[in-house]
Parts: structure tokens; C-alpha cells; sequence
């Protein structure tokens, strides 16, 4: 017998697949090999992602040997901002909740870090840390799924943005547990003899601290990416475009909108606190200045220039927050600015970017280039 929660979900995916809105289209696309043209991949979908998961985490190896230091340090930064912008990506192109409170999320994770990896005794272990991480930022969330459930819009962000502005506050109130104005610092694990052994099988290099967290990074995004495709192509994935394409018909159908909107903050909440966990690990530092609202809007252009509810558009976003202050900055030494108006360069550049993006590309870029694949496959 067939329930009304998945009548109306399927209902919502199909309008979705009809008609899909230009700013959500990354999400309501179909997955490769999803369609009824030739693919080279499973048409199951947990075989298709597994498959794509181990090409990603070869592919991550052989990028992170090839590499120098630097650009390990680099690709770990990438890391945290595509976990926690995943998560935000889901909440947003798929629920349709708009979110400005995800650097205060990431600064529970990091803060849980920092506190069970500074304590005097034997650290516990790293996924212990990152699950514990994981787990407090998800109780946090929840909270506030909660609290907002009811909310819509702009007063949704307005309840987000006073989290963003008041929760990293409290290192300042606790200054004895958690650091005030200068934070915490994280005692980064060594890198384990395993995984020493490993590199030196594979390239020969050293396995230096830097590069054991570009791994540790690496391998959180894959494993969450992993877990959230699947989630997105599952009936969980298709109540949330339900809920957010056909509000009335889904309640309708039986569908508790409150409580799928909760569900949804609590899963991006869960990413954001990896996220930040993450971040605490590369820099070594858990301080309320990491975590200031520029981080949650950072987060949010991101997958707004990437296209909203997609991870390839996560990916790219993300990219684009990390490679292109440095080259921007670079760029403007070798023109002759000084440092000073070289760094300041960075941050006008990326605002045109945005700009450029929404005119020529309002899906994003990820979003209209399979907008264009989409109408190209309809003309056939």
C-alpha cells in the first residue's frame, strides 16, 4: 500500500523534474546514469556512487602526492569548506531553508576538537574526536531546527544571522574553558605508522603532519559527499523538494513539514560541525575571530555560485573561496601593487565574480551547464 508521504514526494519530484525552478536545477537534476540514455556507470544508485567514490579517492591520492606542502595545506582547506557547505547546499537547494548561522555550527565542532584534544592525558582517538564533533554540533542544530522550524524567508536568515553573531560570542563569557578573544589551540594527532608506511608504498614521500591532514580532510569530504548523494536520491531527498516545491500539497498528503524541516537543519548541522572540526585540525586554532559571519556567507556564495543543491557545485565553490585570493593576489604583486593593495584586490575580484555569476549563470555554474544539458537532450 502505497503511503501519502510518498505519493506527495513523488509527486514533488516529478514537478520537480518538469518544471524545475533555474535556481535549484543542480539539485532536481538527475544523477548520471540516472537517465534513459547510455551510461558507463551502474543504474543502481549505491553501486554508481560507490563506484564514484573509489575513482574520487584514487584520484585524491594521486593528487595529494603530486602536490607540494603548500598546496596540501591548500586542498585541506577546501576540505572544510565543502563539508560544511555540503550540508548547507542540502538545507538550501533541496529544503529550500536559508541558513546564516553556519560558521557558528562549525565553531561547535571546532571548539569540541580543541577541547578533547587539549585536555593533559592520552588524546582519545581522532574519529572518536571528529565523531564526538559531529554528534554535539547535530544536538545544536536540532535545537535551532526547532526553534525555526515555523520560520520561512528572510526571518528564517534573520534567526540564523543573530546564531552567527551570538554563539562564537561565548568564548569571551567562558573565558577560563574555552580561551576567550585567543582561542583554543589544537594539538593537531600525529600522523599514525600505518599511514606513514602507506606513503612511502605509494610515492616514496615523507608523511609529514601537513599532509596526514590533508588526508584526514580529504577523506571526510569524500565519506560525507558519499552519504549525502545517497541521501539526496533517496525518498528522504525527494520529501525535502516536496516540501519545498508544493508546501500545500505536501501537508496535505500527510507530510510533517516541521518535521522535515528539522530534519534537514540536523543533517547540515552534522556536516557543519565535521566541517569545523576539520578546519580546528588545519589550523590548530579554535578562536571566535574564525568564525565571524563572513564565514557563513562565504559559505553561502559559494553554493550559490556553484549551483544551489548540487556538490559538484559545492566542489567548485569552494574551489573559487580558496585558489582565487591567493592567485588574485599574486597577480597584482607581478602588476606592480604593492602588498596591501594586492590583498585588497582579492575581495573586489571574487564580488565581481558573484556578480558575473548571477547575470550569466543565475543556476550557478554547475546548475546551467546542465540546464543547457538538459535542453540539448530534449531537442534530440
Amino acid at each position: 500500500m502505497t503511503r501519502p508521504q510518498d505519493t506527495a514526494a513523488t509527486r514533488g519530484d516529478e514537478l520537480s523534474s518538469d518544471s524545475p525552478t533555474e535556481a535549484t536545477v543542480g539539485a532536481d537534476a538527475p544523477s548520471s546514469g540516472a537517465g534513459p540514455g547510455r551510461s558507463l556507470l551502474p543504474r543502481n544508485t549505491l553501486l554508481r556512487h560507490l563506484l564514484v567514490l573509489l575513482l574520487c579517492t584514487v584520484g585524491t591520492v594521486v593528487l595529494l602526492e603530486a602536490t607540494d606542502p603548500f598546496r596540501n595545506s591548500q586542498l585541506a582547506q577546501l576540505s572544510y569548506y565543502a563539508i560544511a557547505a555540503g550540508g548547507l547546499t542540502v538545507l538550501t537547494g533541496l529544503n529550500g531553508q536559508i541558513s546564516l548561522g553556519h560558521g557558528a555550527l562549525m565553531a561547535v565542532g571546532a571548539y569540541t576538537t580543541a577541547l578533547l584534544l587539549g585536555g593533559d592525558g592520552e588524546p582519545l582517538p581522532l574519529p572518536v574526536v571528529l565523531l564526538a564533533s559531529v554528534v554535539t554540533a547535530t544536538l545544536v542544530g536540532a535545537l535551532v531546527g526547532v526553534a525555526a522550524a515555523r520560520l520561512h524567508g528572510p526571518y528564517l536568515a534573520g534567526a540564523t544571522l543573530a546564531l552567527a553573531v551570538g554563539l562564537p560570542g561565548l568564548a569571551l563569557y567562558f573565558r577560563e574553558t574555552l580561551g576567550g578573544e585567543q582561542g583554543l589551540p589544537v594539538q593537531a594527532p600525529r600522523a599514525p605508522e600505518w599511514f606513514e608506511a602507506f606513503i612511502g608504498a605509494v610515492s616514496g614521500n615523507s608523511a609529514t603532519t601537513t599532509k596526514w591532514l590533508a588526508y584526514v580532510g580529504a577523506m571526510c569530504l569524500l565519506l560525507t559527499f558519499f552519504l549525502l548523494a545517497n541521501l539526496v536520491r533517496s525518498r528522504i531527498g525527494r520529501t525535502w523538494r516536496a516540501v519545498r516545491d508544493q508546501e500545500v500539497a505536501a501537508e496535505l498528503a500527510g507530510i510533517d513539514l516541521g518535521l522535515w524541516r528539522v530534519l534537514a537543519f540536523v543533517v547540515s548541522a552534522a556536516c557543519a560541525g565535521l566541517g569545523g572540526a576539520v578546519l580546528a585540525l588545519v589550523v590548530r586554532l579554535a578562536a571566535p575571530s574564525g568564525f565571524t559571519l563572513v564565514l557563513s556567507l562565504a559559505l553561502l556564495t559559494a553554493i550559490v555560485i556553484g549551483g544551489l543543491g548540487s556538490l559538484l557545485g559545492v566542489l567548485l565553490g569552494s574551489a573559487l573561496l580558496v585558489f582565487l585570493p591567493p592567485f588574485i593576489t599574486n597577480l597584482g604583486v607581478d602588476l606592480g601593487l604593492d602588498n596591501t593593495e594586492a590583498a585588497q584586490l582579492a575581495p573586489l575580484v571574487y564580488g565581481v565574480v558573484l556578480v558575473l555569476a548571477m547575470v550569466f549563470a543565475p543556476a550557478g555554474f554547475v546548475g546551467t551547464v546542465r540546464q543547457r544539458w538538459l535542453a540539448a537532450r530534449a531537442r534530440r
